[in-house]
């Protein structure tokens, strides 16, 4: 009869937890580079941005010498309060959004030699400059 008191207990404790949303914005890390996988928003120091998919992967795999380092561009949604709009981005190329620069500043995993990145891989970095 305790244990069964125990575990009542504990299963109404443990329903208490709070556990943020994870489709909800997520803030930005320490070094200013708010990071989202494909599908999932994340709050970037003013707008919300939610990368849809990858476009092109032209990246050199790591390891390799090559003579172009090839690009990654990708769609997005990008939720501007009121208002939201389906935008390109290119690594480290930034678009004037509102009142600033949006900038996807890092894509990882590199791409490697032995094959392609799965989509469900990719994690996206962006910086969101300006505003006021």
């Amino acid at each position: 009869m305790k244990t069964v008191a125990l575990l009542a207990a504990f299963c109404t404790l443990s329903a208490c937890t709070i556990i943020p949303p994870t489709n909800g914005p997520l803030p930005p890390s320490t070094d200013g580079i708010a990071r989202a996988a494909l599908g999932h928003k994340v709050y970037v120091d003013g707008p919300s941005v939610t990368p849809l998919a990858v476009i092109e992967d032209s990246r050199c795999p790591a390891e390799v010498q090559c003579v172009w380092a090839g690009r990654v561009r990708i769609s997005a949604r990008i939720d501007l309060g009121a208002r939201s709009e389906e935008r390109e981005l290119t690594l480290h190329q930034p678009i004037q959004v509102a009142d600033g620069s949006l900038e996807l500043v890092e894509v990882t995993p590199a791409r490697t030699k032995e094959a392609a990145i799965p989509p469900g891989d990719y994690r996206f970095g962006f910086r969101f400059m300006g505003g006021i």
